[in-house]
């Protein structure tokens, strides 16, 4: 799946969505080929999708280490555990310093699979952020 195909989809779903969301998309390139997705309303906590040979991977930046209460952060790891397998297709991970909640699809998957999987991605941060408020400072 070439991103430019999925961008270029998000960007004229406009009232077409079956999300309700709308979305804006910026490439970003480097080694690594990018796509930023912006869910309006929601600029502050952009998603980013790669490819790779067999799948599709999206990814929302939560907070870095440094945000992190360090008397907290062992509860706030086994809370994140703890929310792991309840959150529908979204798991968490550490990149670097940062925090994040990714998704992956299958190459196949179709455009709408897609924007399916951004929307609860997008939705799934702002219940990760509210939920694990108590462990930021």
């Amino acid at each position: 799946m070439d991103l430019s195909v999925i961008a270029l989809h998000l960007e004229q779903l406009d009232a077409l969505s079956s999300t309700g969301f709308r979305f804006q998309c910026f490439p970003i390139s480097g080694d690594v080929e990018v796509l930023k997705v912006a869910v309006e309303g929601r600029e502050e906590l952009p998603l980013f999708i790669s490819t790779s040979d067999d799948q599709i991977l999206c990814i929302s930046y939560l907070w870095d280490e440094s945000q992190v209460a360090p008397q907290r952060r062992l509860a706030m790891l086994e809370a994140m555990l703890d929310m792991n397998i309840p959150m529908p297709l979204s798991a968490f991970a550490r990149l670097d310093d940062w925090y994040v909640v990714f998704g992956a699809l299958s190459l196949n998957s179709s455009l709408n699979d897609i924007e399916h999987e951004l929307a609860v991605l997008s939705d799934n941060c702002l219940e990760v952020i509210e939920d694990m408020a108590e462990f930021l400072l």
